[in-house]
């Protein structure tokens, strides 16, 4: 039930980013729940071991890679699911930014 809950808001908050960040888009609530779906198992299979290899360059800044990293996954999904666009690196950032943000919260609140 809370992964279901989690993946729904994942959706809405995709929903949020694409009305307030120029850059990014989505056509439709279909689209952000079957991309909310996509980010989960690219950041669950492909992030751990982008984040294993480039390990040092996250040791070097301190831990601040792992932003570029997320936001690639969120370009990445942007390149596979249809009705969900990404113009570049800045607005893949931003958006991974505060996706991430809202997961952390509903991950916190759901825990309790």
């Amino acid at each position: 039930m809370k992964i279901l809950l989690r993946w729904l808001i994942n959706a809405l908050a995709i929903l949020g980013i694409a009305y307030y960040l120029p850059g990014i888009g989505v056509s439709g609530f279909y689209s952000a729940l079957i991309a909310a779906l996509i980010l989960g198992f690219v950041n669950s299979l492909i992030r751990p071991l982008l984040i294993l290899l480039t390990l040092p360059i996250n040791i070097l800044t301190l831990g601040l890679f792992t932003l570029v990293i997320n936001a690639l996954m969120f370009w990445l999904v942007s390149t596979i699911v249809k009705g969900f666009e990404v113009a570049g690196f800045w607005p893949a950032f931003w958006g991974a930014l505060i996706l991430s943000l809202v997961s952390w919260i509903v991950s916190g609140l759901l825990k309790k």
